[in-house]
């Protein structure tokens, strides 16, 4: 199976076409950028299926569903449904911090994997996981609130607020390794997790976790999936 894989929802605008029989990348491209999503992700998806039998190829999407920036998360789902309808191809939702801990889940299996991702205004949204079990599901939290609900770890920490993260848990007498902090996650892995996916239980919608600090208009809002 052919996935088509998008990310929209942090500091990049990334796309790969991955084939899940032979668990290999066959093309990927990201562009680091804080906006202008809107304007980069179909450009970028056509070059990445352009060498590779365009979109006929394509057998299924994946796309980031946050949490992360409202706007770039609409961008990304949006441009997903898009391409699936045209093709015909399921779309399934992946969480953006599903998509940094899973490198960290493949090559570790002591203590805690953590993702942290800055929320603002002094928060950051985590999920951690140990021994393959999650222990905190996705939501939004002070760093010290989420080092808490981790335990004694060791923990290995990725996303753009892992810094942040390990610094609380040193202050705590915990112990913290930053594995990844890069404003985006791999696209890859976004796309491992989407070929796993179900698409029946993981639809492309929105997973906001808290308000938007801007409100949309009606006009543009999503359309119903």
């Amino acid at each position: 199976m052919k996935i088509l894989a998008i990310d929209t929802a942090l500091g990049a605008a990334s796309a790969c076409l991955f084939d899940a029989v032979s668990n290999e990348v066959l093309a990927r491209e990201t562009i680091w950028l804080d906006r202008g999503h809107d304007q980069a992700i179909i450009p970028l998806v056509d070059r990445v299926i352009a060498d590779r039998g365009g979109p006929s190829l394509i057998e299924r999407i994946a796309v980031t569903v946050g949490p992360g920036s409202f706007t770039g998360i609409r961008v990304g789902i949006s441009a997903a449904r898009a391409i699936g309808l045209a093709v015909g191809v399921p779309v399934v939702g992946v969480s953006t911090l599903s998509a940094y801990v899973a490198p960290i889940m493949l090559e570790w299996s002591d203590g805690v994997a953590a993702a942290a991702i800055d929320a603002r205004h002094g928060r950051i949204y985590v999920a951690a996981l140990a021994g393959g079990a999650p222990i905190i599901a996705p939501r939004i939290a002070a760093p010290r609130e989420a080092v808490r609900a981790m335990g004694s770890g060791p923990l290995r920490l990725a996303g753009s607020s892992a810094a942040a993260l390990a610094i609380e848990a040193w202050s705590m007498g915990v112990a913290a390794e930053v594995v990844s902090d890069a404003k985006a996650p791999d696209i890859a892995f976004v796309a491992r997790l989407g070929a796993a996916a179900d698409p029946g239980s993981a639809p492309p919608r929105p997973l906001y976790l808290k308000a938007p600090d801007v409100t949309a208009s009606v006009s543009a809002a999503l359309p119903v999936a």
